[in-house]
């Protein structure tokens, strides 16, 4: 079976690896089924696309919308790559899925207005489905509405009327959208639990998503919600998109996974369930 390809850009090595871990113990996918490329630490490079069942771009201290004054060095590389990786994504109609700064990412590639409008302070949210999300092939299995984590400074503001929204909440009108047929983007966070969500919390809670005297409560507001049903996206975007073709071999110009920049394998780290 061809593997998928997890793109991270957490620097935090703890937050990062854990993150990996959560997206293998979602998906039921082995470390070696789910390649991992940390886009913080070194360039993206050339993808093969033909290695892959799809892609998938995690969330990130990042932001869109920040003044370009205002970011690293690497954060302005990263934004350049994945806007590369993004144009082939589109032009091939390539399984992808975002997720957080992933929305934020394709929204300002495929011409939407990213802005902090719509941030949501870290929570569990209503997510409601629209007509179109209720007949979208990686939604239709999940209820109309479901309770999802989100946290972000930025969200989209304007769609441009070739991107389908799929849903929604109360303080946020675009919770995911599909660009084609095959590329996905959530706002809401598919990949956590509580536990999960109680560790992004401490990690960043100095980072402006929320005042920092608030991660007990946050931490305590969080802990009993159930946010099940998101998961199924991803379950469901596995389901769809696996490929049981046998992975191209390696070509001699491809880096070797032990080299800085290239894909990593990670092992499974023990995740609440």
């Amino acid at each position: 079976m061809k593997p998928f390809l997890l793109i991270t850009t957490r620097g935090e090595h703890v937050a990062a690896a854990e993150e990996h871990a959560l997206y293998c113990h979602l998906t039921g996918l082995l470390p070696e089924d789910l390649e991992w490329l940390r886009v913080d630490q070194a360039p993206l490079g050339a993808v093969d696309f033909d290695r892959y069942s799809g892609i998938i771009l995690a969330g990130s201290p990042f932001t869109v919308s920040e003044p370009e004054e205002a970011k690293s060095a690497t954060e302005r590389r990263v934004e350049r790559e994945l806007a590369a990786l993004l144009d082939e994504v589109i032009a091939r109609d390539f399984p992808f899925l975002g997720v957080c700064y992933g929305i934020g990412t394709i929204g300002a590639h495929q011409g939407a207005r990213v802005d902090r409008t719509y941030g949501e302070t870290s929570q569990a949210a209503r997510i409601t489905l629209n007509e179109a999300g209720r007949q979208d092939r990686l939604f239709t299995e999940l209820p109309d509405e479901f309770d999802a984590f989100v946290g972000h400074k930025e969200a989209i503001s304007e769609v441009p009327a070739h991107l389908t929204v799929l849903a929604s909440s109360a303080t946020c009108p675009v919770q995911a959208l599909r660009v084609g047929r095959n590329v996905y983007a959530t706002q809401f966070h598919p990949e956590l639990d509580a536990r999960a969500f109680s560790d992004r919390v401490r990690t960043y809670a100095n980072h402006g998503y929320f005042p920092a005297s608030e991660v007990d409560r946050i931490i305590e507001r969080v802990s009993a919600a159930d946010v099940r049903a998101s998961h199924m996206v991803l379950g469901r975007f596995i389901e769809e998109y696996l490929s049981s073709a046998p992975v191209p071999a390696r070509s001699s110009e491809t880096p070797d996974p032990a080299t800085p920049g290239s894909v990593q394998r990670s092992a499974r780290a023990p995740v609440a369930a």
